[in-house]
């Protein structure tokens, strides 16, 4: 029996470290790149939602909750041809939304990761011309690598954190959070009582928040369905983002990417930013169906799943009106004032929310400024923020399918990650 014991104590110890040190993308025991991957007998253990039903899954497959539905193959930068992994000096594609073979570096349509990937110079002279910002008087290009350190994005997201003057005090909120949630696939509802116990609304009156809220009916929630912005739902969006930008956080941000030659002038950074976060692509069937903007702030429904929902605003009004019913909790940021970072399960007028992670108590301008810093700085990839002292990771990533200005990318999502 002891040596039983043992031995089982040894497997453990192990699998833990094959787990720990892992240096492979696609390791036989680890979700790593595998979420959603359909069930192999090449790998001892698997990273799809069957996995649960055979007791097959990968010690790390909680990882793939996070990973957003509405993104499927076609978004993803390794599967949609939006990377230069395995692809270096591949013949030229015109169904790839960007190149990796020495003319990309000519025409100006390299991959993010070229540079990178495939030691080119995805940056020179004539590319950052063809990608640049604006009215093409920056010296980076926003679509393509760029000289912003990890320890950089920490230090301004600490500033933008600091900041945040608009957010929520001690006795603005207060959260019931009930039950933690162990297994959010069961969709069990966990918590009898709303999440929002009280919320001072007079948040709601200051500019950023009124102007903020203004946006959110002008979307349907469900892709496959057209969207079309009238001209009052323009003007809505431009005083959005005129408000933010008379905010320090905002004034930060944009002095920020100035210093590092991204945008030159605070009109070039806005008009950018609508088109980054408004512009409208399809998620579905063909129709321009979706934004940023809508997806991250506001939430949507494909295939009868909730995707995107990232927003503390939006969630708390909906729960006040009886149509989102809160679940449970699976992750709580060791934060002790606001901001805080709160993962949640959630049903939204019949439709369910796995994981989901919001900001709570934060302004408008402080969630869509950490996420335009991750999403300009580590477009589709892991974005290492700080907060009052604590890490946290912003994942964003960029649709692949459309783009606009000459090859610069719409956000698909952006969203915290425990």
């Amino acid at each position: 029996m002891r040596n039983l014991q043992l031995l089982l104590v040894l497997s453990i110890g192990f699998a833990a470290l094959a787990f720990d040190s892992c240096p492979s993308d696609r390791c036989e025991d680890s979700c790593k790149n595998r979420c959603g991957d359909k069930p192999s007998k090449t790998f001892s253990c698997q990273c799809n939602e069957k996995c649960e039903q055979y007791d097959d899954c990968c010690q790390d497959y909680h990882l793939c909750l996070y990973k957003d539905p509405s993104l499927d193959e076609s978004t993803h930068q390794s599967k949609s041809g939006g990377s230069c992994k395995g692809r270096c000096t591949e013949k030229y594609n015109k169904k790839n939304s960007c190149h990796c073979n020495k003319k990309c570096d000519k025409f100006g349509n390299c991959c993010s990761d070229y540079g990178t990937a495939c030691g080119g110079k995805a940056s020179s002279d004539k590319s950052a011309s063809a990608n640049s910002v604006g009215d093409g008087s920056s010296s980076k290009s926003r679509s393509g690598e760029t000289d912003i350190s990890n320890d950089e994005i920490k230090a301004v997201s600490e500033k933008l954190y600091k900041q945040d003057v608009n957010k929520a005090g001690e006795s603005d909120i207060i959260l019931n959070k009930q039950e933690m949630a162990h297994n959010t696939r069961e969709q069990e509802d966990l918590c009898e009582e709303p999440l929002y116990k009280y919320v001072n609304e007079q948040l709601f009156k200051r500019p950023t928040y009124a102007a903020f809220i203004a946006l959110l009916d002008n979307y349907d929630r469900k892709t496959g369905i057209d969207e079309s912005y009238s001209a009052a739902e323009i003007k809505e969006q431009e005083r959005f983002l005129q408000e933010i930008m008379k905010t320090q956080i905002m004034k930060e941000l944009f002095s920020f990417f100035h210093s590092k030659g991204l945008y030159q002038t605070e009109k070039e950074f806005v008009k950018d930013l609508q088109k980054m976060w408004f512009g409208l692509y399809s998620r579905s069937t063909g129709e321009a169906d979706s934004s940023g903007f809508e997806h991250v702030f506001v939430g949507e429904v494909k295939k009868g799943i909730v995707s995107g929902f990232h927003n503390w605003i939006r969630f708390y009004m909906l729960e006040k009106k009886g149509l989102l019913d809160y679940y449970s909790h699976n992750f709580d940021g060791p934060w002790t004032s606001y901001p805080d970072v709160l993962g949640q399960q959630f049903y939204w007028d019949g439709f369910y929310k796995e994981v989901g992670s919001q900001f709570i108590g934060s302004s408008p301008e402080f969630d869509f400024s950490i996420y335009t810093l991750c999403f300009i700085s580590r477009p589709g990839r892991k974005c290492k923020i700080s907060l009052g002292g604590y890490g946290l990771t912003i994942q964003t990533y960029v649709w692949t399918k459309t783009t606009y200005d000459n090859g610069k990318k719409f956000i698909a999502t952006a969203y915290a990650e425990s």
